[in-house]
């Protein structure tokens, strides 16, 4: 039994790496959704923004936020966000969506908004690309 284990992995090496790799492709975004918070859809947004007034906080650097941004977008670049805070306080209370080119400093935004007590705090799933894929508008 034994022997026959090790002559079918030694035969199908090809195939059972091609299965932990598929199988790790699929376990990849629900390891990279665990960081940094919540996440919401360009509906989910849009939705926050219109019907509670929530605030879009886009934390690309000047240049990339001056090519295109989200409508009425506020520009905070993540490295500033810390030393900046004061800038958003009165939107405590409120929704944030926090953006950025594709999702991946959005979320480490949400992580630092959240430890200074910022509850309804989330992460634009995508960034400014899903946002413009989903054909809304921008300001540019």
């Amino acid at each position: 039994m034994k022997v026959d284990l090790v002559k079918f992995i030694t035969d199908n090496v090809f195939l059972i790496a091609v299965a932990l790799v598929s199988g790790a492709m699929l376990l990849w975004p629900l390891a990279r959704r665990g960081t940094g918070g919540p996440s919401v859809s360009t509906l989910e947004a849009t939705q926050l923004i219109n019907r509670q007034g929530g605030l879009v906080l886009d934390v690309r650097n000047a240049e990339e936020f001056q090519k295109s941004h989200i409508l009425n977008a506020r520009n905070l670049p993540l490295p500033e966000l810390d030393s900046r805070l004061a800038d958003i306080e009165k939107f405590k209370d409120k929704p944030i969506i926090v953006s950025c080119e594709s999702g991946n400093r959005s979320g480490s935004a949400v992580a630092v908004l959240r430890k200074h007590g910022f509850n309804q705090v989330f992460s634009l799933r995508g960034g400014i690309g899903a946002w413009q894929q989903a054909g809304l508008p921008v300001e540019r």
